[in-house]
């Protein structure tokens, strides 16, 4: 659990003034935080798929279903000025 060091340090350095129970709600925030930072570091974030061609829509079939076209593309309402 983070001490209550750490709490009165961050609070000190974003000049803030807590109240005890301030800092003890904070203290135990900060410790589950750290927990669950902690978890996350056994998840294997680097997991990657082969990059590998596969077949899509031909034009004319993405097209089928648009309410506009033109040209091959989509006609969109402009929201933009």
């Amino acid at each position: 659990m983070a001490s209550e060091l750490d709490v009165a340090y961050v609070a000190q350095l974003a000049r803030l003034q807590l109240t005890i129970e301030e800092t003890e709600l904070f203290q135990k925030q900060l410790g589950h935080v750290l927990k669950y930072a902690e978890k996350l570091k056994e998840v294997n974030v680097n997991v990657f798929r082969a990059d590998e061609p596969c077949d899509w829509f031909a034009a004319d079939e993405a097209l089928s279903n648009a309410p506009r076209q033109a040209n091959n593309l989509f006609i969109v309402t402009k929201v933009v000025e």
